[in-house]
Parts: structure tokens; sequence; C-alpha cells
């Protein structure tokens, strides 16, 4: 069964990879967070207390455990759960989180391979995030179609750009299991400042729209204005 955070990374990622260009937060993702926004600090503490031990108890069924040294699971996702319930006025995440799992003979090399493909997966979700962001602007008639359209097609075809322009991420989870044959299984959780994701996406599609040409920097200024 998947945990209320894989159902949310699945279907933001689903949107990003098949359909990147049209990418949007749905109804039901707005008005969860919408509806998080209004909790109080201790609501939304219990509840991402309540969702990590549902995980924790389901991840040790299934012979997760964490490497010597590591915080107990239930304060990893704890605090995972704690950083993925926030949320700013414009019902903008302050964390993207981006998750995956990885097999190798030994520990590091499933590690570093997992850490990878999470980056990975944290690319695809900004992508969603910043294109819900130029979609919303058309919407509102702040931007032209066109423009738009040119603006979301830079995005869908700069997400290998924006996981290798990636700061340091945040390790939120970092679990393992060992297989039948001994290999390691490795699963990790990062997250990412919403803003520096922003930062970043913005200086990438800045640069891509120079080189094709499209004078486009004043609309993409306003779009993602919060950054500078």
């Amino acid at each position: 069964m998947k945990t209320e955070l894989q159902k949310i990374l699945f279907a933001t990622l689903l949107i990003g990879f098949i359909f990147p260009a049209q990418a949007q937060l749905t109804k039901e993702q707005l008005k969860e967070r919408k509806e998080m926004a209004k909790m109080t600090k201790s609501e939304l503490n219990s509840r991402s207390s309540k969702a990590a031990r549902k995980e924790a108890k389901r991840l040790k069924k299934e012979g997760w455990q964490v490497a010597p040294g590591a915080l107990p699971l239930d304060k990893q996702l704890d605090r995972s759960y704690n950083m993925q319930y926030e949320f700013d006025e414009n019902q903008m995440p302050k964390y993207i989180m981006g998750e995956a799992m990885s097999i190798a003979e030994n520990y590091d090399a499933a590690k570093t391979q997992a850490m990878e493909l999470a980056k990975q997966n944290l690319a695809g979700q900004i992508q969603t995030e910043v294109t819900a962001l130029v979609e919303n602007t058309v919407a509102n008639q702040q931007l032209a179609a066109e423009q738009a359209a040119s603006i979301t097609k830079t995005i869908s075809a700069s997400k290998n750009l924006i996981s290798q322009s990636l700061g340091r991420t945040i390790p939120v989870v970092e679990v393992y299991r060992v297989k039948n044959n001994k290999n390691k299984e490795v699963m990790v959780r990062i997250a990412y400042s919403t803003t520096a994701a922003i930062q970043t996406t913005k200086k990438i599609i800045r640069e891509e729209l120079e080189k094709k040409g499209e004078d486009l920097h004043e609309q993409l200024d306003n779009l993602l204005g919060i950054c500078n």
C-alpha cells in the first residue's frame, strides 16, 4: 500500500513525465494544500506523526532498517512528513521531496545510485511545480498562451539540466534491507527548498531561451518573481 507521500509523488511524477507540457496540479492537490495551510502547527505535527508511525510500522515489517548511527526510522519519517506538509501562503510547498530505491552488491554503491535517481525524481517535480506556475498565469491572463507554450516547452526539455544544477539536497530518510542474494537495497528520500529550486530553474530557462533567441526574459522574471 502506498504511503500518502508516495501517492503525491507518484501523481506529480506521472503528470510531469508523461505529459510534461501540460503538467499541472490537480484540484484535489490544491484543495489539500489549502486545507493544510489552515492547520495549526500542532495539528500538522499530529498529522505527520500519525502518518510517520504508520509508515514506519509498514517499512519495518517489509525488512527495512536504518544504518548504524542514523536517526531511528520513526524520527526520520516524522521529519519527512513535517517537511511535506509545509506550504506557503500561495499553496506552494516549502520543500520539494524526491525519493528513489536502488540495489547493488554493496551499500555505498546502492546509496549512490539511489541518490542520483532521487535527484532525477526531484527535478521532475520541480518541472511540475514551475509548469503549474506558468499555466496559472495563463489562466489569470497574465501571460499570452504562445509565450507560456514556449516557456513550458523549454522547462520540459530541461530536466537533466535542472538535476545537474541542483545544489546540496537535504537527506531526510535513508533505509536499507538485505536481499536474498545478499545484495543491498537502499531507499532514500531527499528534500530541496522550493525557493532555491525555482531560482535554479529560472536561471536555466533564461539561458535556454537566450540560446533560442527568444526575448521572454521580462515575462519570465515576472512569472518567477518570488526569486531574484
